[in-house]
């Protein structure tokens, strides 16, 4: 796990910023009530691509495999939430998500392409993220967290592959053009706490 977590910590432009920390562990239970929401979201996803992309079976194959993992996890945040007291509720959305879709182009095969793109940066941020978080949880929700790593970093793998397939090539050009966005996102002070926000001063 050492080795796919380096690889991921290589791959995004910048480590998640100690006022963020500070942030969740100060808001662990929104923390778990935004969690979930991205369970739930990246599943969605998931079952998007797969009904508009009917005719791609490996995208069809790794999607629903996917989907069947995040709807998993929704399972197993909303049980920690339930034990610890937490109500799930309805949150707006974190700004980077959408900062991210922006620049996704509107035609195919680019816009499949850039979906794939987006979703990898995700699913490696929420890898660095619970990584980064694991050592000051209680035990239960570090194990919960370390727990999660290694599907986060092989969606990662999984959305970069489809990718590269999908343009007939490498996708460093895409890559780099949302990982810049991605680096403002996590980097520059966000005005709500969000397991994908910026720090909150």
């Amino acid at each position: 796990m050492n080795e796919a977590l380096q690889e991921i910590h290589d791959f995004l432009p910048c480590r998640t910023p100690q006022q963020w920390i500070d942030n969740a562990l100060a808001n662990q239970d929104l923390m778990l009530i935004d969690h979930a929401h991205c369970e739930k979201k990246a599943a969605s996803t998931a079952l998007s691509l797969m009904y508009r992309y009917v005719d791609n079976t490996d995208l069809l194959n790794k999607m629903s495999r996917l989907a069947r993992e995040e709807l998993r996890h929704f399972e197993q945040v909303l049980a920690i939430m339930k034990k610890r007291g937490v109500t799930y509720d309805h949150l707006t959305p974190a700004r980077y998500a959408a900062g991210l879709r922006q620049e996704v182009r509107a035609e195919d095969p680019g816009r499949l392409v850039d979906v794939l793109v987006v979703g990898a940066i995700i699913e490696a941020r929420s890898c660095e993220r619970f990584a980064t978080l694991a050592p000051h949880l209680d035990d239960k929700l570090a194990d919960f967290y370390n727990s999660l790593l290694k599907s986060e970093a092989r969606h990662y793998q999984d959305y970069l592959k489809l990718a590269e397939r999908a343009n007939g090539g490498p996708v460093d050009d895409r890559v780099k053009a949302f990982l810049d966005i991605e680096h403002g996102l996590i980097i520059e002070p966000d005005t709500e706490f969000r397991f994908h926000s910026g720090p909150v001063q």
